[in-house]
C-alpha cells in the first residue's frame, strides 16, 4: 500500500468476530466509531489543539466488509475555515487472500477546534499539493453552503410537500402503523465511552444509535436490515461520563426497498434523571435495505401514520429523501467509467436504434417518484442501484410537430438552456441522426465541460405515438478531449413529445445522470436550487414564442 499523503491519518483494523453482526459482516456501529476517531485525529493533526465533532455529512455504504478482512480508513483536512475544518474520509476493505481492495464509503465531517481556556485560534490554511487537493478544496466550500442552509432547505421542501396530494389517502392492504416499530434503549456513559476530552465519544453515540435503529427496521421487515446510509446530522450538545443516554427510534417512512428510521438521543445527569428533564443532544436518520434468506432485497410495507407527529415524520422523510439525492452527488464523487461508444459510420443504424431504445426503456421504467410540481412543470426522480435518473414533464401550448422540430435542432438549445454555452453540428450523418459538439458553463469553479453526442430523431409511426429525440455521448477520434475542458458524458437522455390536441402537447425530458453532469442537477434535486424548474420554464417560453424556424418573436 502507498505511503500516506502529507496531513493524512490512517487507521487499519483487522475485523474480528467481536466487530461483526450475526451475518459475519462488520457492524456499521463499529465502523462509525473507527471513522469518527480517525477523522478527529486528522483534525487535531492540522489544528494542533483538541477538536470535537460538529457534524457528519451523509455517509453512503457501498460495500460490506466481513470477518477476516482488513479495513483501512484514510482521513485528511480538505479545507480549514476560521475555527472549523472539513475532513474527508475514505474507507476501503481488503481481502487478505486475494489482495483485492474495494471502496466501502466516502464521507465528510466537520470538526471544531477547542483551544485551552480563553485562547483564540485561527486555523492555518490547508497546503494544496495535487490537483485532487485543489478540487476538494473548491468543493468543500460548496458542501459547507449545503450544511449551513440545510434547515432552511428542509423547511422549504416541507412546504412544497404540503402541495402534493396526500399519498396516505390511498390506503392499501398490509400498511403498518408506525407504533409497531418504536424502540427505546438506555445506556450509562462509563469512562471507556469517553474520548480524550472527557465527553462521550461521538463515534460511540453513533454506534448506539445504529443499534436501536436496526432493531426498529427489523420490526418492520422481519428480515436482515443492512445500513445503506446515515443522513447528515449535527451534534447539538455534549454529554459526559455518568450521563444516562436515552435512545428513541421509530420508522418514519418506507420507499419500496429502503426505509428511513429516525433516532432521538437525550442525555440526563442524576438530577435531570430524577426530574425527567433531559437534554436533546442528537437526532439522526438512518436508511436501511433488507435482504431475505436468499439474499434478495425485501420490499417494505407502506407505513400508516396514526398521529399528527407520525404524519410530520412521514412528510419529513420525503423531504429528506430529496435532499439526500442532491447531496449524494455533491459528496460522493465516484470516479466515472466511460460508457460512451465509438462512433462507427458502418454501424450507424444499430447505434441510432440503440440510442432510441435506451430512451424508450428509461421512460418505461416503474418507480418514478414526484419531487416537485409547479404550474406546468413536474419533476420526477428514479434511483436504481445507485443510478439516478430525472424526468421533467412540461405542458406546452404548441403543436407537437412544431415542438419536435424546435427541440430536435440542438443548435437552438443555447437559446433556452443556460447549461449549454454552444452547440454545433460536426457531422450531419442523416436526416435522423446528427453528431453535435457541446460546451457547458463553469460549475463550482472547475473547468468548463464539453460533450460529443449523437442525437437520434424519430417521428411517430402511428397516431398516439410520441415524437422522440434521443441523446447519447459518442467517442469521435476527430474531436479528442481538450485541456481547456473536462470531457463529460451523457449516458442516456432525450425528449418524448406527445400530442394532447392539435394545439398543445406534453414534453417529457429524461436524463440518466452521469457523475460528470451531476453538478448541474444536484442543487435542484437537493432543494437548494431551482435550476431545473427555471430551465423548464425557459424552454416552455421558447417553444410557445418561437417561429417554426426557431426565431423568437417574444422572449
Amino acid at each position: 500500500m502507498e505511503r500516506p499523503a502529507p496531513g493524512e491519518v490512517r487507521m487499519s483494523q483487522a475485523i474480528q468476530p467481536a466487530h461483526a453482526n450475526p451475518r459475519g459482516e462488520l457492524s456499521a456501529g463499529q465502523l462509525l466509531k473507527w471513522i469518527d476517531a480517525t477523522a478527529c485525529l486528522a483534525a487535531e493533526k492540522h489544528a494542533g489543539v483538541s477538536c470535537v465533532t460538529a457534524s457528519v455529512d451523509d455517509i453512503q455504504f457501498e460495500e460490506m466488509a466481513r470477518v477476516g478482512q482488513v479495513i483501512t480508513i484514510k482521513a485528511k483536512v480538505t479545507r480549514a475555515f476560521s475555527t472549523s475544518m472539513e475532513i474527508s474520509i475514505k474507507v476501503v476493505v481488503q481481502d487478505m487472500f486475494t489482495g483485492i481492495e474495494k471502496l466501502v464509503s466516502v464521507a465528510f465531517s466537520t470538526f471544531v477546534a477547542k483551544p485551552v481556556g480563553e485562547e483564540k485560534i485561527d486555523l492555518k490554511p490547508v497546503t494544496l499539493l495535487t490537483e485532487q487537493d485543489r478540487m476538494e478544496h473548491n468543493l468543500a466550500s460548496e458542501r459547507r453552503k449545503v450544511r449551513l442552509h440545510h434547515e432552511d432547505t428542509f423547511k422549504n421542501l416541507m412546504k412544497e410537500n404540503s402541495k402534493f396530494e396526500d399519498p396516505i389517502c390511498d390506503e392499501e392492504e398490509g400498511m403498518v402503523p408506525t407504533s409497531g416499530t418504536s424502540v427505546q434503549s438506555i445506556e450509562l456513559v462509563l469512562p471507556p465511552h469517553a474520548n480524550h476530552h472527557g465527553n462521550t465519544f461521538g463515534g460511540q453515540i453513533m454506534a448506539w444509535m445504529e443499534t436501536v435503529a436496526t432493531i426498529s427496521a427489523s420490526r418492520l421487515c422481519r428480515a436482515h436490515p443492512l445500513l445503506k446510509s446515515v443522513d447528515m446530522f449535527k451534534f447539538r450538545g455534549p454529554s459526559t461520563v455518568g450521563d444516562r443516554l436515552v435512545f428513541n427510534a421509530i420508522v418514519n417512512n418506507t420507499f419500496q426497498t429502503c426505509v428511513e428510521v429516525g433516532v432521538r438521543v437525550e442525555a440526563f445527569d442524576c438530577q435531570e434523571w430524577s426530574e425527567g428533564q433531559g437534554r436533546h443532544i442528537n437526532s439522526a436518520f438512518l436508511i436501511y435495505n433488507a435482504v431475505d434468506d436468499k439474499e434478495e432485497l425485501v420490499t417494505f410495507p407502506r407505513i400508516k401514520p396514526m398521529s399528527e407527529e407520525d404524519f410530520r415524520r412521514y412528510r419529513g422523510a420525503i423531504a429528506r429523501k430529496r435532499i439526500r439525492l442532491g447531496r449524494k452527488y455533491v459528496i460522493s464523487h465516484k470516479e466515472e467509467v466511460s460508457l460512451g461508444v465509438h462512433w462507427d459510420i458502418s454501424n450507424q443504424g444499430a447505434l441510432s436504434n440503440a440510442n432510441v431504445e435506451a430512451l424508450k426503456n428509461l421512460a418505461a421504467r416503474s418507480g418514478w417518484e414526484v419531487t416537485s410540481a409547479v404550474e406546468k412543470i413536474k419533476i420526477y426522480t428514479l434511483e436504481e442501484n445507485d443510478i439516478l435518473s430525472v424526468w421533467v414533464e412540461k405542458h406546452v401550448e404548441r403543436p407537437a410537430h412544431v415542438t419536435y422540430h424546435l427541440l430536435s435542432d440542438f443548435t437552438k438549445r443555447p437559446l433556452w438552456d443556460p447549461h449549454y454555452v454552444s452547440c454545433e453540428v460536426i457531422d450531419w450523418v442523416s436526416e435522423a441522426d446528427q453528431i453535435y459538439y457541446i460546451t457547458c458553463p463553469v460549475v463550482n469553479g472547475d473547468k468548463p465541460k464539453d460533450l460529443v453526442v449523437l442525437v437520434s430523431r424519430r417521428r411517430p409511426l402511428k397516431d398516439g405515438d410520441s415524437y422522440m429525440v434521443a441523446v447519447k455521448s459518442v467517442i469521435l477520434p476527430s474531436v479528442p478531449p481538450s485541456p481547456q475542458y473536462i470531457r463529460s458524458e451523457i449516458i442516456c437522455a432525450g425528449f418524448l413529445i406527445h400530442a394532447i390536441d392539435s394545439g398543445s402537447c406534453t414534453v417529457s425530458y429524461f436524463n440518466q445522470i452521469s457523475a460528470s453532469i451531476s453538478p448541474y442537477f444536484a442543487g435542484n434535486l437537493g432543494g437548494w436550487s431551482k435550476s431545473i424548474e427555471e430551465t423548464a420554464a425557459s424552454c416552455i417560453q421558447f417553444l410557445e414564442n418561437a417561429t417554426e424556424d426557431g426565431l423568437i418573436d417574444i422572449f
